[in-house]
């Protein structure tokens, strides 16, 4: 009995970042849902949504964490996934229902390949999916895909750092296929990439498979499942919660004097040689504050001891 209570104490007081590796067939909401029960708690929230048949790291905010969400969620992200050139889907995935179809009848030239990828890093538009969960006035956009309804969507600006294909061109039928890198901003649409990359070759094309191989700076090697996390709860090991400075991401960190961490910890003003909009500002090596810059000033938003 005294074990069962102390499982509850040590509950009730968990802080951390989990790096979940979400199963295909659930939402990101589902998993967050599930966590809330094998955890106990409440107070949890995820780093950047993963669509139901997408596998991959699910970065998780536990307790304190939750403070970090949107840091998380702003960090770069990496998916390894694979493009079929032939026919596009409802969905831009493979779960949808066949659009168009443009059977490959000669092989491909890799060189235009690449070149239409490269042409697709740095800046650029996107234009949502219908199957997305974007809002636009007040109702998601699938709400209107599933009851049929095509409506105007805004576009939106996203950065693709690194597009890459990591295979030869296979070809099958009248299909071609090659499996692809990709290291983008939140926000970004790989279904979208990949029927833009299509159009780009001159045909319908569909994203085929998708993996998060990283998020918030977590690694899918180290991910751990729900099944996984439940066990190290109930054997009472809480070593899958890494410290909340996990959470700082792509960041600049700063170290503070103990002079500015008392400043910081007041809420007040402290100048730095930084140009940055936002620092970590750390005192040894804890997080102690996330500050902003004003000015010619830094200002803390969030003090987190």
């Amino acid at each position: 009995m005294r074990n069962r209570s102390e499982r509850e104490i040590r509950k009730q007081h968990m802080n951390g970042i989990i790096n979940l590796k979400k199963e295909a067939g659930m939402t990101s909401h589902d998993a967050v849902f599930k966590l809330r029960k094998i955890l106990g708690t409440k107070k949890i929230g995820h780093g950047g949504t993963l669509d139901p048949d997408v596998v991959g790291v699910l970065p998780i905010a536990v307790g304190k964490a939750t403070r970090m969400v949107e840091f998380m969620q702003d960090e770069g992200k990496v998916y390894e996934g694979e493009i079929t050139l032939g026919y596009s889907t409802t969905t831009e995935d493979a779960s949808g229902e066949v659009v168009a179809e443009t059977p490959v009848l000669s092989p491909l030239d890799e060189k235009l390949v690449d070149e239409a990828i490269a042409s697709l890093t740095g800046p650029i538009t996107q234009i949502p999916p219908m199957y997305s969960a974007v809002k636009v006035n007040g109702r998601k956009l699938y709400e209107y895909a599933r009851a049929g309804q095509e409506v105007e969507r805004p576009e939106r600006q996203v950065t693709i750092y690194q597009f890459e294909r990591t295979s030869p061109i296979a070809y099958e039928g009248n299909l071609a296929r090659f499996t692809f890198r990709v290291k983008c901003s939140k926000g970004t649409y790989i279904r979208t990439l990949s029927v833009d990359l299509g159009e780009k070759l001159g045909y319908a094309a569909h994203m085929s498979q998708l993996t998060r191989t990283s998020a918030a700076g977590l690694q899918l090697e180290d991910a751990l499942t729900l099944e996984e996390i439940a066990g190290k709860v109930e054997a009472g090991q809480l070593d899958f919660l890494y410290p909340l400075e996990i959470g700082t991401g792509d960041l600049v960190k700063v170290f503070l004097s103990p002079e500015e961490a008392t400043e910081v910890r007041f809420g007040r003003f402290i100048e730095l040689e930084q140009s940055d909009k936002e620092l970590a500002a750390f005192e040894g090596d804890k997080l102690l504050a996330i500050l902003e810059k004003r000015g010619n000033l830094y200002k803390p938003r969030k003090v987190f001891s």
